[in-house]
This record gives C-alpha cells, sequence and structure tokens, in this order.
C-alpha cells in the first residue's frame, strides 16, 4: 500500500496538480509574511509544510520547501522545493540568470526532517526573528528558556496560562545541517516542546499544520519580547509574580549557596531546590475537608449537575469516559460497577445508571481520571455558587508566598483533576493563591504510586536533575515513588494523615515553615 501512494505522489501529474500548486504559493505568501515580521530577512530562516491530501495518510504526505539564499519576500512558487515524505528531492527550481544564485535546497532540510519524522508535524517553521535571537543570550548558561504567567502561553499547544513554558536551548554550529543531531535530541528529551531554540542564531517550531505552526510561532515571538522587556526592566519573567529579577538572579545562575531546608529533629541542609512539588490532601489541605466537604457535595450533586448539563459537549464529554471507565471495570469485576444505560434508552435512564456508578466510585475513594474530571466541573459549580471555600492550612500561604519570592517554582500533583485543583487553590480561605504556582499535575501524567509518573514531571519541569524537585506528600508510598525516581522527598505530618510505617526513613514536617 504504501509503494501505491509513493507512486500516486511522486508522478508528474500529481507534482502538477492543483494542491501541490496551491502549497507552494502558499510557502511563497508566508515567506513575504514572515519577512515583514522580521523572521527571513537577509535570505536566512525558512518554511515547509506538508501537502494536506486526505486521500494519503500524513507521513507518506509529500513536503514542499523553501529554497536557500533566496530573497524570501520576492520568493514565487516556483522557487519551492518538493521533496518526497522520506526527503528526497521529486522537483527543483528552474536557474534564474544572474545575479541569482543557483537553486539549492535549504540547508534546514535535516532538521525538518527530523520535526516530520519525530513529531509528525504538518508544517514547521525557521526564525531568525531578532526576539528568538537575544533571548537564548539573556543566560548563557542556560539550556532551556522558561515563562509562566503571560497569556499567549495559551496559544502554544498543550499549556495554560498558569503552566510553565519551556523551551530548550541547542549550541549553534558553523553549519546549519550540523544542529540535526542536537535538534533531534531536544525533541526527544522534551517531548512536550513544539520548539527547540538554537543560541545566538534562531527557532525552529512545528505544528499539526501551517495554520497551527504559524500560530504557535507568532505565540513565541510574544513572550520571548515580554521576557527581553521585563528582563530590560531588571523583572524575573520565569516566575509567577514577575517580581525584581534580584532577588531571584542566584538562582538562576546555579549558585550554590541557595538551599532549601527541612528538619527531622536535625538541622542537616538539602541540595538546592529549583521547585517543589505538592500534594494536596493531607499536605496543603486537611483530609477531612476533602472527605467530608468535597466528595460529599459532589455526591449529593451528581444527579443535579448531570441534569443541567446533559446536553453541552463537556457533559458529553464526561459521560464518554465514564462509559469506558465502566466497561472496563466490568470486565475486571469492580465490585459497585453496573452497566451504564445506552443513549437511546433516554436521559433518565442513561443519568440514573451514572449516578449509581459514581456514587460506587466516591465510596470506593477511586483515584480515576473520569470520576476527577467530573467531580471538578460539579466543584467549580459550587464554588462559583459560594457554596464551597477551600480549606488550607494556615502555613500554607506564607510558604508559597517564600519559595516565590525566593525564586522557587510551586507545582501541584494531585490525583484530583487539574481543574479541580486551580478551583481549590484559586478559592481559598485565604483568597487566591494561584498567583504562587505554576502548574498543576493530575494522574493524567500516571498513577502517584508509580516511579515513571514522577520521571514523566521531572522531565516535564526541564531540571538537569530531578533531586532539584523537593516533592512533599502525606503518603508513604507516594513518597517511594518519587525517591525512586530520584526526586528529594520530604512527608507532610499532619492531623488526620495516615501512620507512617516505623522505619520510612524520610524527612517530616508538621508545617512548612520547617521547610
Amino acid at each position: 500500500m504504501n509503494g501505491v501512494v509513493s507512486m500516486a505522489t511522486t508522478s508528474q501529474a500529481y507534482l502538477q496538480g492543483k494542491q501541490v500548486t496551491e502549497s507552494m504559493a502558499l510557502v511563497a505568501e508566508l515567506c513575504r509574511h514572515f519577512y515583514s515580521l522580521g523572521w527571513v530577512s537577509g535570505t536566512g530562516g525558512s518554511i515547509t509544510l506538508k501537502v494536506h491530501d486526505e486521500s494519503i495518510p500524513k507521513p507518506q504526505q509529500i513536503i514542499v520547501m523553501s529554497p536557500s539564499g533566496v530573497q524570501k519576500e520576492r520568493m514565487v512558487p516556483e522557487d519551492m522545493y518538493v521533496l518526497s515524505s522520506t526527503g528526497s528531492v521529486l522537483s527543483t527550481p528552474t536557474l534564474k540568470p544572474y545575479p541569482q544564485k543557483p537553486p539549492k535546497c535549504t540547508d534546514c532540510a535535516p532538521l525538518f526532517m527530523k520535526a516530520y519524522q519525530m513529531r509528525n508535524a504538518g508544517a514547521v517553521i525557521h526564525s531568525h526573528g531578532m526576539e528568538s535571537c537575544i533571548v537564548t543570550m539573556l543566560n548563557p548558561n542556560a539550556k532551556e528558556f522558561r515563562i509562566t504567567h503571560m497569556e499567549m502561553i495559551k496559544g502554544i499547544q498543550g499549556h495554560g496560562y498558569h503552566d510553565d513554558l519551556v523551551v530548550p536551548i541547542v549550541e549553534n554550529t558553523a553549519h546549519e545541517g550540523e544542529l540535526t543531531d542536537s535538534l533531534a535530541e531536544a525533541i526527544k528529551a522534551y517531548p512536550k516542546t513544539t520548539a527547540v531554540l538554537v543560541r545566538n542564531h534562531g527557532i525552529y517550531i512545528w505544528g499539526d499544520s501551517w495554520i497551527n505552526a504559524k500560530t504557535q510561532a507568532e505565540c513565541y515571538h510574544y513572550v520571548f519580547e515580554a521576557a527581553i522587556k521585563l528582563y530590560q526592566l531588571g523583572l524575573d519573567w520565569s516566575t509567577p509574580t514577575h517580581g525584581p529579577i534580584q532577588s531571584v538572579k542566584k538562582l538562576h545562575y546555579g549558585d550554590s549557596n541557595v538551599k532549601t531546608r527541612a528538619t527531622t529533629g536535625g538541622n542537616g541542609a538539602d541540595p538546592p531546590h529549583r521547585c517543589v512539588v505538592l500534594d494536596i490532601e493531607g499536605t496543603t489541605t486537611p483530609i477531612t475537608f476533602v472527605t467530608e466537604v468535597l466528595f460529599p457535595y459532589a455526591r449529593d450533586n451528581v444527579r443535579k449537575h448531570l441534569t443541567a448539563t446533559y446536553d453541552t459537549q463537556q457533559t458529553k464529554d464526561d459521560i464518554k469516559l465514564l462509559r469506558a471507565q465502566v466497561e472496563s471495570d466490568l470486565k475486571e469485576g469492580v465490585v459497585g460497577a453496573l452497566p451504564i444505560a445506552p443513549d437511546e434508552a433516554g436521559k433518565e435512564e442513561v443519568i440514573d445508571s451514572l449516578v449509581a456508578n459514581v456514587e460506587a466510585m466516591i465510596k470506593a475513594d477511586r483515584k480515576i481520571t473520569s470520576l476527577k474530571e467530573l467531580q471538578g466541573h460539579i466543584w467549580r459549580t459550587g464554588f462559583e455558587n459560594n457554596e464551597l471555600k477551600a480549606i488550607v492550612f494556615e502555613d500554607v500561604p506564607q510558604a508559597l508566598k517564600r519559595w516565590t519570592d525566593s525564586g522557587i517554582k510551586v507545582y501541584i500533583y494531585s490525583s484530583g483533576s487539574r481543574e479541580a485543583q486551580r478551583l481549590l487553590f484559586g478559592n481559598s480561605i485565604y483568597g487566591d493563591l494561584r498567583k504562587y504556582l505554576c502548574g498543576f499535575f493530575d494522574t493524567t501524567v500516571g498513577n502517584k504510586r508509580e516511579t515513571r509518573s514522577y520521571m514523566e514531571i521531572a522531565q516535564s519541569l526541564g531540571v538537569d536533575n530531578p533531586s532539584e524537585i523537593l516533592f512533599v506528600t502525606d503518603v508513604f508510598q507516594e513518597a517511594v515513588a518519587a525517591k525512586e525516581a530520584g526526586l528529594e522527598v520530604i512527608i507532610s505530618v499532619r492531623p488526620g494523615n495516615a501512620p507512617l510505617p516505623e522505619t520510612h526513613e524520610f524527612k517530616t514536617v508538621t508545617s512548612f515553615s520547617e521547610i
């Protein structure tokens, strides 16, 4: 089948067809636009995209690529190279008279191919925009660029306002093609990134389509420019408060004198921590608030919520997740699992069967995504109606502020959905605490008692060593899993928490003021 597709896309008729010629015209148009933005001046930079054809699987779609050494603002469709899905040249531009240079395929081609092959991209943009160059110079030792709490971050795939946007930085080389291996290593090391910065050079950005790549490129350049301007104002772009850069300068440059301390009855000093990851139940928040307030509220309002929102897309998605979970539970013989009525049985029967399953899940305190998503949406209504107010321990707000002011980034990792986490910290008895938080992790990264979950978090945070992350939890099994992933761990001992094994050997605190 692949052979048939290959023959079809490399035929002369196909290469001269509407889809290919329109794609060539689109690349020329985008190059002119990017020139006006300063991304591809001096013949630098480039763009490539796949010829979209619904009859051909994306990995086998052919590629249109702008050439090297051509004035981007004067390019026409006939200047484009056309490549096969594997990178072999299928069509070359015609030679133009002096002073035009002979046509040459861009040196970026091997790097573009890595994005196509490793990320199944639909388009890749290589920009020489000044912002993308200068931002790599702000800290000559940095291996990555980080920014948070900036509206335009939302335009980057997989990111929200409160998240840390992390872009790896690779060192420049004399010849562009020599960057191929380091770019591939960065793509592999940062599975969530959609861009790689090249120090003193520019940036490679990819997306599912040319629209997605272009949108993200605009957002990347915006946040880079914002970081540069904040730097000029003496403000730190990588912390939620964007406070004075002097307060975190030593941390940014790896000062070994900056340390985080915890007590176990002694006063030993821990290694420097760049990030703190916090559990919620029994750590920032009393277990009783969750078990005696949040869970009962969700249980008591399941039917009301489903009835009122049954026809919304969000609830349809929640029901789809619950159906999949219940089907799995029935196969495995999970106690309390009951078949969910089909849609054709009617709204009331479907809701009745959903309520029965959700009540059983809540009673069993199951840490599953489908339940947590629904609970989060129910709790949102409760918080919006002022029927709920989140309780956190009194030492939590001061600690969050102290860590943030010291340049330490704080994250939450809980079995509750990310939306539920934002609701809790955004509606606490001490006000909105989200300004101190850089991001939220839930069970979509993995079970909290599995080591690979913490490895995924460490990779997402982009630290050089997992030991730069301090994880605080009340659950012994979570502490063990995080320690095996290389994180530093402290166990929170709060009223109502489960007892710990006598020989656990972890540091413990009864208040965040001890950290």
